[in-house]
């Protein structure tokens, strides 16, 4: 078929390879993000997306909307067969989804129709799912509630992180996708209708929600440190006042009696803290404008940031 490709970040680059590498398809052109100043001096850079397509002498295009004529104009001159888009981060109008002979297929990081929308990994592990997958749908006007053509699902581990996550569904997703390209008018004509009364949502991570809360049980607390593990980073206010940032965790026996927030141990087993239920072990640690460090590395020469048997709480100035 010909394909038309709309993706950006690294995510996408592993799809887009995959297609490249299908000698029964051919990509003729692909769609990502405008170039974005990144690094100290500000640079613009190109997506990982766009390296790999002019590296195989695709087409590029950046348009900053898709919304007007022209641009639905160079895509339809495209004579695409389907759009594959994959963390493309533009909005796609319902004109344009209408634009390709078999339309626009979408590569979701979840098992809908559960976690639409940006954070399905993160929302996965922090809720305690036990297994996460992707879903390829046809696209609709909505937010990814188009019916589901294929999904691929693998069990969530005791110790995943979103990182470690994310690296399995940038493997398992090229494979659902030429999976379902291969016979995808058969998919088209058996697409399951998504079940509205299952629909969660996977909404934006922000910085201020990765602050961790003492009267959440410590599993739950975990499963946060894990969950925010690579960005934005679980973290904390120590006794000083500090944001120290919380990178390992592990679940520990509580103190009958003892308040969230709790002091319970400080040394080089760790710093263990009180929760609603059971206690926090806190293993790894990052201090601001440092690397990670075990708990035995950060107390020393910082053990009055976590003196046992005071209590933790406060809010960030950040």
């Amino acid at each position: 078929m010909r394909i038309v490709f709309a993706g950006t970040p690294e995510f996408a680059a592993g799809h887009l390879a995959a297609l490249i590498a299908a000698e029964e398809h051919e990509v003729v052109a692909v769609y990502t993000q405008p170039d974005r100043p990144a690094g100290r001096g500000k640079k613009l850079q190109a997506s990982a997306v766009k390296k790999l397509a002019l590296e195989h002498g695709i087409a590029v295009e950046q348009p900053q909307t898709l919304k007007d004529a022209d641009a639905q104009a160079q895509l339809a001159n495209y004579h695409a067969d389907v759009m594959v888009v994959v963390a493309y981060g533009l909005i796609l109008p319902e004109s344009v989804l209408r634009i390709p002979t078999y339309g626009c297929v979408n590569v979701h990081g979840s098992l809908l129709p559960r976690w639409r929308g940006a954070a399905p990994i993160q929302r996965a592990i922090w809720a305690g799912d036990s297994h996460a997958g992707v879903a390829i749908m046809q696209m609709e006007a909505g937010l990814d509630t188009g019916p589901v053509l294929l999904e691929k699902s693998l069990p969530i581990g005791a110790d995943e992180t979103s990182s470690s996550l994310y690296d399995k569904l940038a493997q398992l997703g090229p494979v659902a996708l030429l999976e379902c390209l291969a016979d995808l008018p058969s998919k088209l004509s058996s697409a399951q209708v998504q079940d509205e009364t299952l629909v969660t949502y996977a909404h934006k991570l922000s910085k201020e929600e990765a602050q961790l809360d003492w009267s959440q049980p410590a599993e739950v607390l975990e499963r946060w440190v894990r969950a925010f593990n690579p960005w934005p980073v679980a973290w904390l206010i120590s006794a000083t006042g500090e944001t120290v940032k919380v990178c390992r965790t592990q679940v520990h026996p509580g103190q009958p009696g003892a308040a969230p927030g709790a002091i319970l141990q400080a040394d080089k087993n760790g710093i263990v803290i009180q929760t609603q239920e059971q206690a926090l072990a806190i293993l790894e640690l990052q201090p601001a404008g440092k690397k990670p460090m075990p708990a035995a590395a950060f107390l020393n020469g910082r053990a009055e940031q976590f003196p046992v048997g005071r209590q933790l709480g406060g809010v960030s100035d950040e």
